[in-house]
């Protein structure tokens, strides 16, 4: 057998047979260690290899260790929210008697993905008929645009429009959860409540914001979603709110054809507000614009009872008169001169229609509603100490109201405090308040003498009194003079049989955009406690140029204007609220003119201002 010699299999084989191998191993011997070491590494190799392996272990720990120390951790806030599920959670808004005002309503948004198109025309033109706010070029603007892969074409879409896209049967069109805000009652208390709008938008969701009302005001608490189901409850009542709402809407559409309404409804010793109405209103389910400060009067969306600042009228009479016999100046049969001539700094202080009442006591000054009667109390009372009663009364700061408007509400009244200011404000020229500030004002008299803060949230005190302002003694005789109005002064049809209505009357003059006033247009109201004999309840009626349309000529004072309407008004609330009529209550006038004016008699020869 022969192997190749260059084969080391071959070269052994032949190294044992002829006895050679032994002296080769010891020849290798004695070639030293390196021969037998040449193809191992060298120390420093072993090192370098060492210390390599031992940086990569390292490394590998410091992973392991980050990576275990992630596991166990809770996961860092995300600087975006655009991976975060977007939340639509927002709780119901209740009346005083759990029902609902506002809830959510799963719902679907429209969008587009033009990429995905099969015919862009054809579908921007089925969109149009079944929207027809849709311009379809501006739809084919949108879905040509090489910027836009996403394109949001409704926020909200009903379940029929639903179904009509998706007849449109194109693959590029698609839908969005949404949570929608519902609004069951439509316009009922929308000022109030306010509205909605989108805020972060996902095609899996969006998130629902406040605005306008408590829906803004309460926007933290009604998002959150630590609530767990609970609702917000108001302290309105939607049974009164809904009867007040449709008086006054009959009121500024027929019977008065008033430019608008307003209608306060208080507890004078809670301070809840059982009915806050503004018309002409607003439909919150529709996309809308809040009213803004400054905004016109007229809008829709203005809150005339919490947002408007109106010069009253007579209605503040009656704290000149509580004032001045809260520093025992005078008391009801107190005698007041109030025979003209009167004027003060070169101005003429002057009573309606010219009349001349003479020699008046204080609790007439009151029922006749004199203006120079309350023009002499104010002066003995003096500019100092009225500003001080005023405030004290909260008519000096915008209201403590939960819904932001009440917060640009800021009463107007004059920098420079003088003899004149006091007088013409005695009378309720030339201090500017909402109806709510006035509502606050009656209740404070009715309730003993004691301050309320107005609120819409239902409380769990009934009697949430402020700092006492009057004596109890002092305000129990402005109310008797109060019902002394309606018995026999100037606000006789405000009169309900059953319920002893105290309250007073105002017509004031509307301020000339350019200064001085209008001759011929009017704010009216009334201001109305009831029952006089046990106070539970505030109504005010506002009307903004109202005018009644009698047989004899048309009368546009508040004494043919809202003194009626609160006595319809209060007709019908009364049994809602609870309120059975007194057997011995002194009995309503009796009717005249028919009650489908909704007005009773009175004494022809009374001023019904």
């Amino acid at each position: 057998m022969t192997y190749a010699l260059h084969s080391p299999l071959a070269h052994t084989l032949t190294a044992r047979a002829t006895g050679r191998l032994a002296p080769l191993a010891q020849a290798k011997a004695a070639d030293g260690p390196q021969a037998q070491t040449q193809d191992s590494p060298s120390p420093a190799e072993s090192w370098r290899l060492l210390f390599l392996l031992a940086v990569f272990m390292g490394l590998f720990l410091c992973v392991a260790v980050h990576m275990g120390r992630l596991a166990v951790s809770e996961p860092p806030p995300r600087q975006g929210r655009a991976a975060t599920p977007i939340s639509g959670q927002r709780a119901d808004i209740v009346d005083r008697n759990g029902r609902i005002f506002a809830t959510n309503i799963a719902g679907s948004s429209l969008h587009a993905d033009p990429w995905m198109m099969i015919d862009k025309t054809r579908v921007a033109q089925a969109l149009a008929a079944i929207f027809p706010d849709l311009d379809p070029q501006a739809l084919m603007d949108d879905f040509n645009s090489e910027k836009k892969r996403y394109v949001t074409i409704k926020r909200r879409i009903s379940p029929e429009q639903m179904q009509a896209v998706h007849e449109i049967g194109d693959p590029g069109l698609g839908f969005g959860k949404r949570s929608l805000r519902l609004y069951p009652n439509g316009a009922m208390a929308a000022h109030v409540l306010g509205g909605v709008r989108f805020g972060e938008e996902g095609v899996t969701g969006a998130e629902l914001i406040g605005r306008a009302g408590v829906e803004q005001h309460q926007n933290d608490w009604l998002s959150d979603a630590t609530n767990k189901g609970g609702a917000l409850k108001l302290s309105l009542d939607m049974t009164v709110q809904g009867v007040i709402e449709r008086l006054l809407q009959s009121s500024i559409a027929t019977t008065f054809k008033a430019k608008g309404a307003a209608a306060v409804l208080m507890d004078v010793h809670s301070g809840e507000i059982l009915t806050l109405a503004s018309l002409p209103g607003f439909d919150p389910n529709q996309d809308w614009q809040p009213a803004q400060p400054g905004a016109s009067a007229s809008a829709p969306r203005f809150n005339r009872a919490a947002q408007g600042v109106y010069e009253l009228g007579s209605v503040f009479k009656i704290f000149t008169a509580a004032q001045a016999m809260e520093l025992d100046l005078v008391r009801p049969d107190s005698l007041i001169d109030t025979s003209p001539p009167m004027r003060l700094h070169g101005h003429a202080i002057g009573e309606y229609q010219n009349k001349n009442y003479g020699v008046l006591s204080v609790a007439d000054i009151i029922v006749k509603s004199s203006n120079r009667g309350a023009a002499q109390l104010a002066l003995q009372i003096g500019a100092a100490r009225q500003q001080q009663f005023l405030h004290s009364l909260g008519m000096f700061v915008p209201l403590p109201l939960e819904m932001p408007e009440a917060a640009s509400a800021k009463p107007l009244f004059p920098k420079r405090w003088t003899d004149l200011s006091a007088v013409t404000i005695s009378y309720g020229h030339g201090l500017s308040v909402t109806p709510v500030h006035l509502a606050a004002g009656y209740a404070t008299l009715a309730n003993g003498g004691y301050r309320v803060s107005p609120t819409l949230l239902h409380q769990n005190d009934a009697s949430r009194r402020g700092p006492r302002v009057l004596r109890a003694d002092v305000a129990a005789a402005a109310v008797a003079m109060l019902r002394g109005v309606v018995t026999h002064g100037t606000a006789q049809m405000a009169d309900v049989a059953g319920y002893a209505v105290a309250g007073k009357t105002g017509t004031a003059d509307k301020p000339h955009p350019n200064g001085g006033y209008y001759p011929d247009k009017m704010i009216n109201s009334f201001a109305a406690i009831f029952p006089a004999t046990q106070p539970q309840y505030v109504l005010v009626v506002v009307l903004d140029e109202p005018v009644y349309d009698s047989p004899r000529e048309p009368r546009n004072s508040a004494g043919w204007t809202a003194a009626p309407l609160a006595a319809e008004i209060i007709h019908r609330i009364a049994p809602l609220l609870g309120m059975k009529p007194e057997a011995d209550a002194p009995p309503a006038a009796p009717p005249s003119e028919g009650r489908s004016k909704k007005l009773v008699a009175f004494d022809a020869s009374a001023d019904q201002e």
